[in-house]
């Protein structure tokens, strides 16, 4: 009898459990295609779904340890494609930058935000906590947006992903030494502890990485469903041995996909993968909206105003600053800026911590998701729209635009050549050999101050600046050469340089790059030669297109037919 009551039960609360993820869904489903037709992105439409069913209205998320565990799955999905994805070559040129940015903003944002929250009546520890936990920025929605994008690789988007990186680096080592004070061993301990660990677990995975996982994708890549099988198994034995040592789990899931990221398989274990991911880090969005509490958010209003009006502005400027600093120019540091106004999982985790202690009241964990919500919904629109939105600004900027050359450049007068290519990473660098070739003088445009110096170094004829700006264009003089090839995987900056050269009656042939077709479209419509779509056409096959075509104009209408039909 016992047995027929225990059955009932589990049958009862599996079919309560379903419904209740199924009830969640189809309000997320509902919410998703209204802001979808709004032209939003969809992350909106989770966290306001979760909002509504959270206890704080429907009260409909009763199974909250089942709900968070799938968010962690999410995540872990998450940063398991994004290591699947590195390519640490891309990354090697922008090490620097990435960790002057990562700690100088966290350092500079913790120092602002620490007088911001004494301003607002905090007390001295309350204070520190959030000035700390406010510093750091989501690598989880950052990534995911700048992969729907498409601009992970571009020169901001390595930039961002890698000082977010080092971000969560510094937030590991805060909690690590929190708990190290918590648990009665010294911060030196801990620290040595963990160098030593990191040591002998890169060793062993770096080795079995390189000789055992090879053997093993081989065999299972044999069939579909086997690797696929394999590829989680993989990202949840890493994480959890990780896990084990003391380390997080988004360190762990990274760090088995970087371990798979140069395997044959990598694209066919992050297409399947994918799907997953999705699924699982939308419910991980859901679980942030349920968080809110919209009667204790109310009673704290001006405070969550203002820090949230310093997270969205003052932490983008502060990059912004640090950038320009290190010779970047502002659209760059703009567009990175836009990756850190809004706060981290991690800010959560440190903020639990504190209260698990008794160093701060329980009321500052309400408050910081009130702040993670606003920041979180309007900088995922900065992000989707950051291009239009510096196109506004820059006559705010303008004072902060370097003049057009770095300390390599100066006293050197720009020559008006035959052919420009715009943009040297990653595919300008591909097709460089064919731009050689035409056997014509070219120049090589770039605002990113390494590929400069790199490019001096190899003697390459070479430029600083923007192409984005008219008034360098002018000095350029662009519209008098015969070719201009754009290789930056962007619409916006695409549509700006045809827009130039059709108003200047150009009439040398013209080469962008954007991300798809209908972008392609419009930049034919705006008289473009020729355009490059990552996606369908490699740097290698735009080389042999340039090898055979030339400077014949005629050649490259033909050519471009098949990637517009």
């Amino acid at each position: 009898m016992d047995v027929l009551v225990l059955c009932y039960t589990y049958f009862t609360l599996v079919e309560e459990l379903f419904f209740e993820i199924g009830s969640i869904l189809i309000l997320a489903a509902i919410l998703a295609m209204v802001i979808f037709r709004l032209r939003q992105p969809l992350i909106l439409a989770y966290i306001i779904t979760g909002a509504i069913v959270g206890s704080s209205l429907l009260a409909l998320t009763q199974s909250q340890d089942i709900f968070s565990v799938m968010s962690k799955i999410g995540v872990a999905f998450l940063l398991f494609t994004v290591g699947l994805g590195l390519n640490w070559r891309s990354f090697k040129d922008v090490s620097g930058i990435a960790l002057a940015t990562g700690v100088g903003q966290v350092l500079l944002s913790t120092i602002l935000g620490f007088i911001v929250a004494l301003f607002l009546g905090f007390d001295i520890v309350s204070s520190i906590y959030l000035s700390v936990a406010f510093a750091f920025s989501s690598t989880i929605i950052i990534v995911k947006l700048l992969m729907d994008k498409e601009e992970i690789d571009t020169l901001y988007g390595r930039i961002s992903v890698g000082f977010l990186i080092v971000q969560d680096f510094i937030a590991i080592l805060i909690l690590l030494g929190l708990s190290a004070v918590s648990g009665g061993k010294t911060i030196e301990q801990v620290f040595i502890g963990i160098i030593i660990k990191a040591f002998v677990l890169s060793v062993v995975l770096w080795m079995i990485a390189t000789r055992v996982i090879p053997k093993l994708l081989s065999y299972v890549a044999k069939s579909q469903e086997l690797l696929l099988l394999f590829s989680i198994a993989w990202c949840f034995l890493v994480a959890g041995i990780l896990v084990f040592f003391g380390f997080t789990m988004e360190v762990g899931a990274l760090i088995a996909g970087i371990s798979l990221s140069g395997s044959l398989y990598q694209r066919e274990i992050n297409a399947r993968i994918r799907p997953l991911r999705d699924f699982f880090l939308m419910i991980f969005f859901i679980v942030l909206g349920t968080q809110l509490r919209f009667d204790q958010a109310i009673t704290m209003l001006i405070p969550i105003l203002v820090f949230s009006a310093f997270i969205l502005i003052g932490k983008p400027v502060i990059v912004i600053a640090i950038m320009r600093l290190l010779g970047y120019h502002p659209r760059t540091g703009f567009l990175s800026g836009t990756a850190v106004a809004q706060i981290s999982e991690f800010s959560f985790i440190l903020l639990a911590a504190g209260m698990a202690s008794g160093h701060i009241s329980e009321t500052l964990l309400p408050f910081a998701t009130a702040v993670a919500l606003i920041t979180i919904a309007v900088s995922v629109f900065f992000i989707e729209h950051n291009d239009p939105f510096f196109d506004r600004l820059r006559p705010m900027f303008r004072w902060l635009e370097p003049r057009r050359t770095l300390e390599s450049e100066k006293k050197r007068k720009v020559p008006v050549v035959p052919v420009l290519l715009f943009g040297y990473h990653p595919i300008g660098s591909v097709i460089l050999d064919s731009v050689r070739a035409l056997h014509q003088p070219y120049l090589i445009v770039d605002f990113d101050p390494e590929v400069i110096r790199s490019l001096s170094k190899i003697g390459e004829p070479h430029i600083y600046g923007d192409v984005s700006d008219e008034s360098f264009l002018d000095e350029l003089e662009a519209d008098h050469a015969k070719m201009i090839i754009s290789t930056i995987p962007d619409a916006v900056v695409s549509s700006d340089l045809l827009t130039f050269l059709k108003n200047k009656k150009f009439r040398g042939i013209s080469v962008v790059t954007v991300h798809i077709k209908e972008e392609a479209q419009l930049c034919y419509e705006l008289g473009a030669s020729y355009v490059i779509i990552p996606n369908a056409l490699s740097g290698k096959k735009f080389a042999e297109i340039l090898k055979s075509n030339r400077i014949q104009k005629k050649a490259w209408l033909l050519d471009r037919k098949p990637f517009i039909e």
